[in-house]
């Protein structure tokens, strides 16, 4: 008896620590990324003609890897990568009209379009060459400048989480 509720404890032992094979504890870089540790991120350059987006998209960008731990912030001379980036686009569409009138907006979607380039700082060599859009929406209302304005915020911190998941984990 003893012998079959051994064998049944180490049947159900066996399976339950099998299911934790494949995770790893900590940061699970990209292959090529493997020996980065600490990354410069100079200001974006900013291609639109929307004024000061630069320092905004460079600054919530250095925040979400601060927050992500993967990497450390250093200066372009004590850094291991550089993370140069452009701020190709913004774009406002027209998601929601109002109800009874097609012509007039109730509701946009804002898009932030960055194509970024990480660079091995040591040897040259490009190590991940990317875009990535940041995305949100905005309702209509008194001070639509305002609102894009607010939304613009909201596009490029999305844009920062994604391109801190493609330099952090790959996707």
């Amino acid at each position: 008896m003893r012998f079959i509720i051994s064998l049944i404890a180490a049947v159900v032992a066996t399976s339950l620590l099998g299911g934790c094979a494949g995770y790893q504890i900590g940061p699970v870089k990209p292959a090529r990324l493997a020996e980065i540790k600490t990354i410069a991120v100079p200001i974006f350059k900013n291609k639109t003609l929307e004024p000061r987006v630069e320092a905004l998209v460079t600054n919530s960008l250095i925040q979400q890897i601060q927050q992500d731990g993967t990497y450390q912030i250093l200066s372009e001379a004590d850094a291991d990568a550089v993370l140069e980036g452009t701020i190709e686009n913004i774009t406002r569409r027209r998601a929601r009209s109002i109800r009874g009138n097609v012509d007039a907006t109730s509701e946009f979607n804002l898009n932030v379009d960055l194509i970024f380039t990480l660079t091995n700082r040591v040897t040259g060599e490009e190590l991940l060459v990317e875009k990535v859009t940041g995305t949100t929406s905005f309702f209509v209302g008194q001070d639509l400048q305002q609102q894009e304005r607010q939304a613009v915020v909201l596009a490029a911190q999305d844009a920062a989480v994604r391109l801190t998941s493609k330099i952090s984990e790959g996707w």
